[in-house]
């Protein structure tokens, strides 16, 4: 009898209940392995978090190691004195935050050999040195380029922040440049990602594994006179998103448009509470156990990123409710956004503004591109459809 292949899975964070897009790509790849593999995990837990293990699928892992990460304050000071001391180590934030695990690592895989290890993030990539020595074959899975992400915030944070940005840039392109090539395979969410890498690290093997969605049936659309932004608000790139569109887009659609809300869904709502209270047609939803449904009570979903990396799957959810979107440019990277066949573009204020307008006053066209954005996420950007681009 032939037994069953085995696989390690190392993760920084748990994907269980799968809410946002770092947890649903893991949750998509960490299942294809299970299903091939008897795979074991080791995953990280925060202070005072659930259990991951209670959160995993009965029966998904052989075993799972848990990690316990140390207590860290989560203030504004607090967070600017960690960061100083990395700027003066040169460690990108969240290398350093998961970093320091290398023993526990090596006793959880001691006595295993594994055909394949999997490691999720560019923030544990270091961890390859552990698992390689139990591992046949190495993975990174990458959901954004940490060097082009550091980078693009730099470009939109003024200050001393920005000049953060910038330094944690260097230092994440040094980081990728060498541990890049060390797996035997590196997967990115899309073919901008992936000529990123090859430039950054040219003897890196690298394959692209797009960001994708579990389809569900089509959720009943709203009636609300609403539009939605969703993610994880603590997430730099989504907060810089919520900031700019309260600022210099929102004004603009609140006085044309005076039944109008503009909801914000997903966890760590606290992260942008200063930035909209003080206005009642603006709803900070938060986290809600069944996202697509609470995204889809709006009519339309907006995407008004100025940086980040990979793909967004706020976009792919959106298309997934049957959502029309707007985004800007950059929010749309990656996918095959096509301004007014699938998707409105917009990068300044008044265009935003203009084409979220567009939409509220032309439900044939708010019809027109939330189906198209729905076939294309059945046709391309299922989880079925994703694993097919897999050689393990």
């Amino acid at each position: 009898m032939i037994s069953k292949p085995q696989a390690l899975f190392l993760a920084p964070e748990t994907p269980y209940p799968i809410a946002g897009g770092g947890a649903i790509r893991t949750a998509s790849l960490l299942e294809h392995v299970a299903a091939r593999y008897l795979t074991d995990l080791i995953v990280f837990r925060e202070p005072g978090a659930p259990d991951p293990r209670a959160q995993l699928p009965q029966g998904l892992v052989r075993r799972a190691t848990v990690l316990e990460l140390a207590a860290h304050g989560r203030g504004f000071a607090a967070r600017a004195l960690r960061n100083a001391g990395r700027l003066l180590r040169n460690v990108p934030p969240l290398m350093d935050r998961f970093s320091g695990f290398e023993d526990a690592v090596l006793r959880a895989t001691d006595g295993f050999e594994y055909d394949l290890g999997v490691i999720e993030h560019f923030w544990c990539a270091p961890y390859q040195q552990q698992i390689a020595a139990a591992c046949e074959r190495t993975v990174l899975d990458l959901h954004n380029v940490e060097s082009v992400l550091h980078g693009r915030c730099a470009r939109v944070e003024p200050g001393a922040i920005g000049v953060a940005h910038r330094a944690f840039e260097g230092a994440a392109r040094r980081l990728e440049q060498q541990w890049l090539p060390r797996f035997s395979k590196v997967l990115t969410a899309s073919d901008a990602d992936a000529s990123a890498v090859r430039t950054i690290a040219p003897k890196a093997d690298v394959s692209v594994y797009p960001n994708a969605v579990r389809l569900v049936p089509l959720p009943p659309p709203g009636d609300d006179e609403a539009i939605v932004f969703s993610g994880n608000m603590e997430y730099h790139p989504n907060f810089d998103a919520v900031r700019f569109f309260r600022s210099e887009i929102w004004p603009l659609l609140r006085e044309k448009h005076h039944l109008l809300t503009w909801r914000l869904v997903g966890k760590n709502p606290h992260a942008v509470a200063r930035l909209v209270s003080n206005d009642s047609r603006i709803e900070l939803v938060g986290p809600v156990p069944d996202a697509l449904a609470e995204i889809a009570r709006s009519r339309i979903a907006v995407v008004p990123l100025r940086a980040g990396s990979g793909t967004r799957l706020k976009i792919l959810e959106a298309w997934n409710a049957g959502l029309p979107v707007v985004s800007t440019r950059l929010g749309a990277e990656g996918l095959p956004a096509r301004d007014m066949e699938n998707i409105l573009l917009a990068d300044t204020p008044a265009e935003f503004a203009r084409a979220v307008t567009r939409l509220l006053t032309c439900p044939e066209l708010c019809r027109s591109l939330g189906t198209a954005g729905r076939l294309l996420v059945e046709k391309e950007f299922t989880w079925e459809s994703a694993r097919n681009m897999l050689d393990f």
